[in-house]
């Protein structure tokens, strides 16, 4: 194919769109470019699994260190498993790509996103997402696109499109918006508590440019002569359809006319329905027409009665304004929070219940050493901030295999994190390494949510200071040809069965992440800024539930987190600190029992559970590192003598020599007749020579200097 070339600025910045050189066997391929980073995403199709009722997607987003001109670490010198940034990656491309298709589709597909070059200017993900677009239209997969993703940052009171790196560092917003032509159809949200009104203004601010790049991509198209792929929707048996629609209408809608609060005892009801259904249809004769279509499609039946329960569902909200558990559309599931659920060794932890979704989360206070190391291509070297989620599966009432966990565990406790970094104590006030581990006891919708308000509380409890506290609150929504409506608070059944789940976190004066996902081809505008601003009253009244257990950060940290003394050194002493091979600084250690991190600009952080061993190691640096001065008096010990003086540790860690000639202002004939190991003298220092060495004297000393030196040395 020959190389067709696409490109479009905004505010200066370019990207290009290269298709027709790379990957010629793939389905689809193009190469997305801007300043000097490039991503290839290739699309590729195979024929459907016997047996799948789901869209066996598979999006892979894959980094090579070579994009930055670097050479993987570790035995092995080479990629391995992908980071926690790779993963994240993987999950923004697959979430607005993955409802474009259509739902009957059963097609193994794979998206593969490389990026092959990465400058410190133009993160790759936003590129990569709007390649898989175009890279799925060019392999003829059925796909009801184009769609495309643009990152909108704000730089004083500017909104820019596809901001940098440091753009996005320095400003209050790093928000994506992902589009199709017929709305937005996905935002992943940081904010430094944004305002509701100039949130809805950067999604709209984005929106405008997806439809640029949606534009470029039916250009393309139109000058290669490819027309949008489309396929007909396979239909189910119609006789079996009615059979199933007849037995069950009622009766799913009457189990949702109760109104149950239980989760289970609803869910028993509705699979009672499905049982007597399927013994139905087991008791026709072998040659009916509907058991000879139910054993043609073994989950034929599965679906329509999916479908049935959806729509009743669905109309009795449109309809009635009821939802299935009895509650308003803006009305919340009743909340309890606790703090200090869990004893002292663990540093802060709380329990958030919402309806029948309880989380943990558990705080743990580190030291700098801590701080994670980033190994990716991304800019960031260190994150002293981890969020991590986990749900295992008795959770949700099931059982199955315990593994590492998977993108969607990554996903929502990357949420999480996004939603509380912004209210964290900067480093210099607060110098320690957060983690929270927020463990999900029981899930019925929004453990993300109950993640953030379950891990706001759990700082509070470890004395974390944090600048304001933050609550979250899931939005879903129900869309009936034109009829819409907004659902605050979802659960599980809502999610599953309706058209959105949008998550919205903040403090009282504004907004920190927001994560919104569709399952239909996209909405206009006016409905965002609406679910956004319904979220609002929803996050207030969790955040006041929420005070109301604790109102501020406690001031008393657990006994066994560590305690942190941070002290500034010219970085000249550094390596004296450290010692050859180190040496020095495990001396300090093993004397003090306290663990020290020092930076390169010269921050020391000293860590112990024993604040007076972090005290006596501070002394000692201090000592090392305190710049002296002739005429300088302090209060020592004697801790060597040699035939011509003694030495003596009059700083910790610091010593000099008292020569024999200024032991006492007569002739002294043996330094023993003076003074004796562990003897207490008063010293000034007399000079430091070229070479370093300090060389003390106890001569001309005024009593007055004397008693200061001893006053100090006792304060220290």
């Amino acid at each position: 194919m020959e190389e067709i070339q696409k490109s479009i600025s905004f505010d200066g910045r370019d990207i290009r769109l290269k298709i027709g050189l790379l990957a010629p066997q793939a389905g689809g391929a193009v190469l997305v470019q801007s300043e000097d980073t490039a991503v290839l995403v290739a699309a590729t199709r195979a024929s459907g699994r016997e047996g799948i009722d789901f869209l066996p997607l598979l999006v892979d987003y894959e980094e090579r260190l070579y994009a930055a001109g670097r050479i993987p670490g570790g035995f092995l010198r080479r990629e391995g498993r992908p980071p926690e940034k790779a993963t994240l990656i993987s999950r923004l491309i697959d979430r607005p790509l993955r409802p474009l298709f259509p739902g009957w589709m059963r097609d193994d597909i794979q998206v593969v996103a490389t990026t092959l070059s990465l400058d410190e200017l133009v993160p790759p993900d936003v590129l990569a997402v709007t390649g898989a677009s175009l890279a799925v239209l060019l392999a003829q997969i059925p796909f009801n696109g184009p769609m495309a993703a643009v990152r909108v940052g704000l730089v004083g009171d500017d909104f820019i499109i596809n901001p940098t790196y440091k753009e996005i560092e320095s400003g209050d917003l790093d928000l994506i918006v992902a589009g199709s032509p017929e709305g937005i159809i996905m935002v992943e949200a940081g904010a430094n508590q944004l305002p509701e009104q100039d949130m809805i203004e950067a999604i709209d601010f984005g929106y405008e440019a997806v439809r640029d790049l949606i534009q470029a991509q039916r250009d393309i198209l139109k000058e290669l002569g490819i027309e949008i792929a489309t396929a007909e929707t396979p239909e189910v048996d119609k006789t079996l359809e009615d059979f199933i629609r007849e037995r069950v209408t009622v009766p799913v809608k009457e189990v949702i006319g109760r109104f149950e609060k239980d989760k289970k005892v609803r869910e028993a009801a509705l699979d009672e329905v499905k049982g007597s259904l399927t013994a139905a249809i087991a008791e026709l004769p072998a040659e009916d027409p509907v058991k000879l279509a139910a054993a043609a499609n073994s989950k034929a039946v599965g679906n329509v009665f999916k479908d049935v329960t959806k729509v009743l569902m669905r109309r009795q909200i449109v309809e009635d304004g009821v939802r299935i558990d009895g509650r308003k559309l803006d009305e919340i599931r009743p909340i309890s929070c606790q703090v200090g659920v869990l004893p002292s060794r663990v540093h802060g932890s709380a329990l958030f219940n919402r309806g029948l979704t309880q989380v943990m989360s558990v705080v743990t206070l580190g030291t700098p050493g801590d701080a994670q190391e980033m190994d990716d291509l991304h800019p960031d070297e260190k994150k002293r901030y981890l969020h991590h989620y986990n749900m295992p599966p008795y959770s949700v009432g099931e059982t199955k295999p315990m593994r590492s966990p998977g993108r969607r565990e990554v996903g929502h406790g990357a949420l999480a994190e996004r939603a509380l970094v912004p209210i964290l104590p900067k480093k210099e006030d607060f110098p320690y390494v957060l983690r929270v581990v927020s463990e999900v006891l029981s899930s019925n919708g929004s453990t993300s949510m109950g993640s953030v308000c379950g891990s706001t509380l759990a700082l509070m409890d470890a004395g974390v200071p944090i600048l304001k506290p933050v609550s979250g609150a899931a939005m879903g929504l129900i869309k009936e040809g034109e009829e819409i409506r907004i659902l605050t608070d979802i659960q599980g059944i809502e999610d599953f069965l309706g058209d959105m789940d949008f998550k919205v976190a903040g403090t009282d004066t504004g907004i920190t992440a927001l994560q919104l996902d569709m399952k239909i081809h996209g909405l206009p505008m006016d409905v965002i800024a609406q679910a956004i601003n319904q979220a609002k009253p929803a996050r207030l009244f969790i955040l006041d539930k929420m005070m109301q257990t604790i109102n501020t950060h406690r001031t008393e940290m657990s006994p066994f987190a560590p305690r942190l003394l941070t002290i500034k050194i010219d970085p000249e002493f550094i390596g004296m600190i450290i010692g050859p091979g180190g040496k020095t600084i495990k001396g300090i250690t093993e004397e003090t029992g306290a663990k020290i991190d020092i930076e390169d600009t010269g921050i020391v952080t000293i860590s112990a559970i024993d604040g007076e061993k972090a005290k006596r190691a501070r002394s000692i640096i201090q000592g090392m590192t305190r710049k002296l001065n002739a005429g300088d008096v302090y209060a020592g010990k004697v801790t060597r003598i040699i035939p011509i003086g003694a030495f003596v540790e009059f700083l910790p860690g610091k010593e000099g020599m008292v020569h024999i000639s200024q032991l006492a202002d007569y002739r002294v004939g043996k330094v023993e007749d003076e003074v004796n190991l562990g003897d207490e003298v008063i010293v000034k220092v007399k000079e430091i020579d070229s070479r370093g060495r300090i060389n003390l004297t106890r001569l001309g000393i005024h009593p007055d200097e004397a008693t200061a030196a001893r006053e100090a040395a006792t304060q220290a």
